[in-house]
């Protein structure tokens, strides 16, 4: 098995009954899934989708969002998931950027990129899902308009011919610093991701995973694959409040979640009527740091749930995960390399970091993807051969072997566990010293008195950069006390690290199209506010 669509097909062999997807209450098993796979396969080829051409699946999560995506890669062409929460110019840019070939959409999302589709030179096909009276009269100039029901109804052929290096999927970033850039992801890379997750989360055909993450996110995708390998059931989840998350768990018998930070600290603060995570196995943490206090209140919420405290980036999946087992020794740990990839903490001349010294995260192994869609600057410096110095490689061997260099500063004790220590995009250059927004963030957190906070550094001539923090009240209280809460501050951080300004607002913060609180949008809204 070593296509991304075999892992539907494989499981259709073998539970062919069992629930697959559920999504509005509707639950579909494998054998209806692989069937509609491969029929939506057959239906890009009819319309003339050649190997790899890229078609883009702009919708909630629904059944239709996971037939286009595997149905794409079973006719060998590369799916591209865009975030249904991206307004019409981003939507725009990702169809310009990689030259889409065919668009899977809604009427009323199509109505929505009306201003920008005629400038996406490349587009031939729109696939709209819904019936006949739904369908718009016109498309952009020169596209063909489908049923997503009529592909779903073509005899099925073999695709193109591809094997497990070829592109299967490119993933935009959030795109928090200049416009998203979107990953390439191989059939390797996707089949080695899910092998490696389903091992280390023990995933087994009776579990219910939730996927409440974007789709294209990469952490969000991984439900469905992780859930496909082993012949789970994945519930499809357009939640708006937290509370809809927990409805779901309750309702739907999940056994497995993950999540990002700012939903895990929205999910510990709401009251949990007791049946609720009852049948919760594990619940899973990545795209930053938890909270120590989040994840104490979340362990007590769910006693019987095993914590994993995982630890990626889009450009390799998933880097590191922390056994249950180590939280509560080292609850600040990002864990070890998951299986079948190894993280090496290289210097900047790429030799190996000693204990406890701070270092570059590096990737290597199956999961590296295959660098950003068209643009070779940035591969180059994120995408780079491992250096002899690294010493994982004999002399003997000629050809270079790539790995990704993520950029984060991390440190590795001297029994193998990786802290994270911050990315140096996002470091704090203040008064001579290199400061972690994520630890101030953590110590916030440690005081109770804020619901969500971010940290960022703001231009200062004395200083570099001062230290600035947006923060909420805690759930249920209409007010923070920011006195108290930098006197808790001064207890807990050094003088350098002690905020110099604390920005109190109303509501949730920002979140960038994965669904982490937007640092940069804050920083950069907090700049233009002050001339």
């Amino acid at each position: 098995m070593s296509l991304l669509h075999e892992l539907i097909v494989r499981a259709a062999v073998r539970w062919p009954a069992a629930g697959a997807v559920t999504h509005a209450a509707a639950t579909h098993d494998y054998q209806h899934l692989a069937d509609a796979v491969q029929r939506f396969g057959a239906g890009l080829l009819a319309i003339g989708v050649g190997r790899g051409e890229r078609v883009a699946v702009f919708l909630e999560k629904r059944m239709e969002t996971v037939v286009a995506c595997f149905g794409a890669a079973a006719a060998g062409a590369v799916f591209v998931p865009v975030n249904p929460a991206l307004r019409s110019h981003q939507v725009g840019h990702i169809l310009r950027d990689c030259g889409v070939r065919v668009l899977v959409t809604s009427p009323s999302r199509l109505a929505s990129l009306a201003g920008e589709l005629g400038t996406c030179a490349d587009l031939q096909h729109l696939v709209l899902t819904g019936d006949a009276a739904e369908m718009p009269r016109g498309g952009p100039l020169g596209c063909a308009m489908h049923r997503f029901d009529d592909l779903t109804a073509s005899p099925v052929r073999t695709g193109h011919r591809v094997i497990d290096i070829d592109l299967a999927a490119i993933l935009y970033t959030s795109g928090s610093t200049g416009k998203p850039k979107g990953v390439v992801l191989s059939h390797r890379n996707l089949v080695a991701g899910a092998r490696s997750v389903s091992t280390y989360l023990g995933n087994v055909p009776e579990d219910v995973l939730l996927a409440a993450l974007p789709l294209s996110f990469d952490a969000g995708f991984s439900q469905l694959t992780t859930a496909f390998r082993v012949g789970a059931r994945v519930v499809l989840l357009n939640h708006v409040m937290a509370k809809d998350v927990l409805r779901a768990i309750d309702g739907e018998g999940v056994t497995g979640l993950t999540a990002v930070p700012p939903l895990w600290i929205q999910l510990s603060q709401l009251e949990w009527p007791a049946p609720a995570g009852a049948g919760l196995r594990y619940f899973a943490n990545t795209g930053g740091r938890m909270p120590q206090e989040t994840l104490t209140r979340l362990r007590a919420l769910m006693p019987r749930a095993r914590p994993f405290l995982m630890y990626g980036l889009t450009e390799a999946f998933r880097a590191t995960y922390l056994p249950p087992e180590q939280v509560e020794r080292r609850p600040d740990s990002i864990g070890q390399a998951i299986p079948g990839s190894e993280v090496l903490v290289l210097r900047p001349d790429g030799s190996p970091c000693a204990d406890d010294e701070p270092g570059e995260l590096v990737q290597r192994g199956p999961l590296v993807a295959l660098g950003y869609w068209n643009d070779p600057e940035r591969t180059a410096e994120r995408f780079r051969p491992l250096p002899a110095a690294a010493g994982v490689r004999d002399a003997g061997v000629v050809l270079p072997e790539m790995a990704v260099f993520s950029g984060d500063v991390v440190r590795r004790d001297a029994e193998g566990y990786l802290y994270f220590i911050g990315r140096r995009d996002e470091m704090i250059k203040t008064s001579g010293y290199r400061v972690s927004p994520t630890e101030i963030e953590e110590v916030l957190y440690g005081t109770g008195m804020v619901g969500e906070c971010a940290a960022f550094g703001v231009a200062d001539k004395a200083l570099g950069q001062s230290i600035t923090v947006v923060v909420t009240p805690p759930a249920g209280a209409a007010e923070l006390d920011v006195v108290a809460l930098l006197r808790s501050c001064r207890e807990r951080l050094p003088a350098y690290m002690v905020p110099q300004r604390v920005e109190v607002r109303s509501g949730s913060l920002p979140r960038n199209a994965n669904g982490k609180i937007d640092r940069r949008a804050l920083a950069d809204a907090l700049e233009a506010a002050c001339g």
